[in-house]
């Protein structure tokens, strides 16, 4: 393939307000030098001892995955819990209804006091340092699907910012094969940095599917525990669907 070529196009953007809970899907990112504008700017965390929610270590919180969230064009977070209305959150009447939800007081907090207008309650403190960008391509869900047919393969699961529809390369999963190089999508230029190691995050049930350790399994099995890529930010840029990724 020449370097030129497109590789794929973008199928899928998305954006994570909040850590562990469901993301926003968009039509158009904004990525700056750190990330995706709006990505990751609040915890939830157990109001009793302030541990950050960890769907993937205790079941406490499975759930997660499941409340919404979304920015207003405001960028002040919102989420629902399923079934549940709207609501503007961080705050008191948002931390009541997670609470009930998921069965312990809860609270949803700022990563960074200038995440949240207003507030003058606690913050917390991320839970990891994320890298800037999460890329998937459909090609390497296709594998897993061939790998693990009565699952899954939602990208819901992988939580990647860019998923990109390209052609199956049979027996690979073939983003994980990029390490070092660089992309173009859009006006935005990448680095490939490391594969994403996968963890039990991955086996979680959320709306549409069930719990699955055949996910995780055959990730380990065939991927070294790897699923997706996380890149860097060269060239900042804005990111629309249909936009075609190639190498640089």
């Amino acid at each position: 393939m020449r370097e030129d070529a497109a590789l794929g196009t973008v199928t899928q953007l998305w954006r994570y307000p909040a850590s562990s809970l469901a993301g926003e899907r968009r039509d158009t990112i904004l990525v700056g030098p750190v990330g995706v504008e709006g990505d990751r700017l609040f915890g939830l965390v157990d109001a009793s001892d302030n541990e950050i929610a960890r769907p993937d270590r205790d079941a406490k919180w499975h759930k997660v995955p499941r409340i919404r969230t979304r920015l207003s064009r405001d960028s002040e977070l919102e989420i629902a819990v399923p079934d549940g209305d709207w609501l503007a959150a961080p705050g008191p009447e948002c931390d009541r209804v997670v609470s009930a939800y998921l069965g312990f007081r809860a609270s949803i907090r700022p990563f960074r006091g200038e995440n949240a207008a207003g507030y003058a309650g606690p913050l917390t403190a991320e839970r990891y340092r994320k890298a800037p960008i999460h890329l998937l391509t459909t090609a390497s869900l296709a594998r897993l699907e061939a790998l693990h047919p009565e699952g899954a393969a939602d990208p819901r699961r992988f939580r990647p910012n860019i998923v990109v529809d390209m052609a199956s390369v049979e027996g690979s999963f073939p983003e994980t094969e990029w390490i070092g190089k660089k992309l173009a999508i859009g006006d935005l230029v990448l680095t490939i940095s490391e594969p994403c190691r996968r963890c039990g995050f991955t086996i979680i049930s959320q709306d549409g599917f069930d719990d699955d350790p055949g996910i995780l399994r055959n990730l380990v099995r065939h991927n070294a525990h790897n699923l997706g890529v996380y890149c860097t930010v060269d060239r900042p840029g804005r990111v629309e669907t249909g936009a075609p990724m190639r190498f640089v």
